[in-house]
This record gives C-alpha cells, structure tokens and sequence, in this order.
C-alpha cells in the first residue's frame, strides 16, 4: 500500500481560519449550524492550539504522580493507579493516558523493576537459586544486595545501581549511568570489594540481586566468584526477596528524588552524594534501635 506524503500549500484555507468566521451570538444560526454550512466539526470550532509548555508541565505532575504511587505499590496497573491519583492527589485522568505516562516511565505492574533488567538469557548468563528464604542476616556483610533502579531527569533517565548490607541497611557503594550497559554495575561492584578490604573486613557470604542481565552476566558472575561470594537471585517477579534494597529505593526516591527534580546527571550525582551521606550517617533506622547504618556496620557504641 502506498503512503503519501502531503502538505498544504501555503496558501490553503485550514479549519482554524474558517473557525475565525463562526460567530458564537449569531440571532438565528447556532454554532454547530455555523460549523455543518463551513463544512467543519463542532469539536474544530472549540478547538484552541495547545501552550506547548504548559502540556509538558501538566505531562511531568502526573508523571511524577504516577511514578511515587507505583513506588508506593508497584503491583497497580492502571485500573487502581486511576483511582488512587484521584484519592491522593485530585488528579482525574483516563487509564489510556495513565497507561501512557507508565510506558514513558518505563513502569509495568507486579515486577517491579522498570525496564531495568531485562532476563539474561543464552551463553554466559547463568541463573542462580535463591538462598535467603530461610536465612537472617546475622552480621555485616554476612549478605549483601543490589539492584538497579532508575530517575528521571529534565535531560531523560539515569540509571542507579547500589550494593546494600542487609544486615546494617549500609550503602557500600553505588553508581550512575546514562544507560544500561554493564560497566557501571561492574563499577559498583568492584568499589563494593575494594572499599571492604580497605576496611579490613570480611567480604559477605552471599550476594542476592534479581535476575536481569546485568547480574548473569559472566563478568559479574565471575568477580563474585573469584571473591568466594555466592550468589542468589530472586525469583521472577518476587521484589520481596530483595526486600531491604527495596526500602532503599523508596527512601530514595521520597526522601532525595522527588523533592528534587534533578535536571541532569551530574546534577542527580551531586543530590545523591549528599543524600548517601547522610543516609548512612545521620539517618536513623527504627529498625535498627534508632542507631545509623553506619554506626551498626562498623560496630560503633553510641550513648543514645
């Protein structure tokens, strides 16, 4: 079949210039009348070109809107993700335009990572058991996790990736990137194992992420196993088995993301290396007696 490709000719008549001929108080012609006689819809005359600006403000608040409902419950789709915009914020907008927003974001419902990590599959990416369901984290660096989550900026995504110890809640190291390729997960890794030698601690037992590429990749696969780690991965669609890296990313968001509204990558690592210090730091943790991730970590008596 084919396409045509046409254009108006400079001077052509567009429905916007006969608009201009309706007169809304015409004595005895109504304004569907008006426009069935020039031959245009009803829904042309009321039409009014759109302030491209202001559609790009009102696309970015029920982005963010949707966005900080799915990392409140990244199991709604778009049936409950309308209702619950309408509750928490008054924001009224269809499920088509909701389904919209979600796919700019990246999101899907029930699996909770945004095209984030995509299943690693063929030669070189092996998938590992799950280790931890009966397993408590008795000290640090007994397990870590990691993951990779994803923040939007004016200038597009950036993507974050950090290595958590379960047992103090504690960020060893994290990264930034401006795309999914695998160098900057390896990066984190590496100053994750670095950063514990230099410490003079020992490596964790057991390293637990999902199962997207990054992690069954055999670079990643073999620094873990060249250092003695054992790896576990969660099963498919099971956010929960990596609860505490979870949490991060809610904490994260709430507390540093979203007041934000970083505008570039340089600008969300600046935000994010102020945010990290402070929570490892001076965030207390209820969870933890109310002591800092850092303070548990590194085993440092307080007076409270």
């Amino acid at each position: 079949m084919e396409t045509w490709g046409c254009s108006l000719h400079p001077d052509a008549i567009r429905p916007r210039n006969l608009s201009a001929l309706i007169e809304p108080n015409h004595p005895s012609l109504t304004i569907a009348r008006q426009a069935e006689l020039l031959g245009l819809s009803r829904r042309s005359v009321y039409y009014e070109p759109t302030d491209k600006t202001a559609t790009e403000q009102l696309l970015k608040i029920h982005m963010d809107a949707v966005d900080e409902i799915y990392t409140d419950y990244p199991f709604y789709g778009s049936r409950r993700m309308e209702l619950e915009l309408l509750d928490r914020y008054g924001i009224d907008i269809g499920r088509e335009r909701i389904r919209n927003a979600m796919q700019l974001l990246g999101l899907e419902a029930i699996y909770p990572k945004p095209n984030t990590s995509q299943p690693g599959v063929g030669v070189g990416h092996t998938i590992y058991p799950y280790l931890l369901r009966h397993v408590k984290a008795a000290y640090p660096n007994h397990v870590w996790g990691t993951d990779i989550t994803y923040i939007k900026t004016r200038d597009g995504f950036v993507y974050l990736v950090a290595f958590i110890d379960w047992y103090s809640r504690y960020v060893i190291s994290w990264q930034l990137s401006d795309t999914l390729q695998n160098g900057f997960v390896l990066q984190a890794l590496k100053d994750a194992l670095c950063f514990t030698k230099d410490c003079g601690m020992s490596l964790p037992a057991i390293c637990n992420s999902d199962q997207g590429s990054h992690f069954t990749s055999e670079a990643y696969v073999e620094m873990l196993e060249q250092a003695g780690i054992r790896i576990s991965m969660d099963g498919r669609g099971r956010c929960l088995d990596n609860i505490f890296t979870e949490r991060l990313w809610r904490s994260v968001k709430y507390e540093e993301v979203f007041p934000s509204s970083y505008q570039s990558l340089g600008d969300a690592e600046r935000g994010l290396t102020e945010y990290f210090k402070f929570y490892n730091h001076k965030r207390r943790h209820q969870s933890l007696d109310y002591k800092t991730p850092a303070a548990v970590y590194f085993d440092i008596r307080t007076d409270q």
